[in-house]
């Protein structure tokens, strides 16, 4: 039996999805429950393995057993198991050609900056911070720029394991709710650390000391030496995964959840 998840995250106390020996990361504990549910070993595989210190709202995974519980124990029965900073938020039965990841059509990120000249406190792992001020309108111009299919070498991490750094970016959203700037991102997928980089490059953009043009000079560039700096992980989530209609899964909230981030009203993340 296959059976596919829907679940959320906080980051910031795991070293990311991926397993790690130290057992420390998302996916460790995630098996591990599984596993008590199921009493026998679980393996999951998710369909966008996140960074350390990055968040997702809507995470999708698969994994295999010949265990036989009712649907209900894979969400609440688990969550009993997981540590509070993970949540499943449903499950459902799929058919054996079902792949988290291969057959995810789009995903979705957004990024919340905190804009002030004061680092964040209480919510210093929930969102990333600069202290200049930004211009969100010349971020928004840049940003249109890397719409369409491109080579995002540029924005590459050099231990991405991706087959081709040809990306469909479909959306490319910068806004402003007060003191918060949200950066919206989506595409069919995603290059490691390619969110963080390219707001990277739109904050240098922002605060004046790049020109809006530079963003398509670092991207036509394919080089990542030309970029900015990695961002910080803090503010990032994994906002959506679609997949076809024919899978059966439910459908995804887009909307970044407001209480999250402490202001209402905040840009729905949407495939185009």
């Amino acid at each position: 039996m296959r059976i596919a998840l829907g679940l959320e995250y906080d980051g910031s106390g795991f070293c990311g999805w991926q397993k790690q020996p130290s057992g420390c990361s998302v996916q460790d504990a995630v098996d591990a429950a599984l596993s008590q549910i199921a009493a026998q070993p679980v393996r999951s595989q998710c369909a966008g393995r996140t960074d350390a210190g990055v968040h997702a709202l809507n995470q999708v995974v698969h994994f295999d057993t010949s265990a036989r519980r009712p649907v209900t124990a894979w969400v609440r029965g688990v969550n009993t198991i997981l540590p509070r900073a993970i949540s499943i938020q449903w499950a459902r039965e799929v058919s054996d050609e079902f792949h988290s990841r291969s057959k995810a059509t789009g995903r979705a990120y957004a990024y919340l900056l905190l804009n002030r000249p004061e680092r964040p406190g209480v919510h210093a792992s929930r969102v990333g911070w600069h202290h200049r001020p930004l211009d969100v309108e010349r971020m928004q111009d840049a940003a249109l720029t890397l719409l369409g299919v491109h080579d995002f070498s540029a924005f590459r991490a050099a231990e991405c394991q991706a087959l081709s750094p040809v990306k469909d970016l479909r959306r490319a959203a910068v806004s402003r709710i007060g003191e918060l700037v949200l950066f919206e991102f989506a595409a069919d997928a995603f290059l490691h650390h390619m969110v963080r980089n390219v707001v990277g490059c739109l904050v240098k953009i922002g605060e004046g000391s790049r020109s809006s043009a530079w963003l398509r000079e670092v991207l036509d560039s394919r080089d990542r030496n030309r970029a900015a700096p990695t961002f910080a992980p803090d503010g990032l989530y994994l906002t959506a995964v679609e997949y076809d209609a024919a899978w059966g899964l439910p459908a995804l909230p887009r909307r970044v959840p407001a209480d999250v981030f402490l202001s209402a009203g905040l840009t729905s993340v949407v495939f185009s």
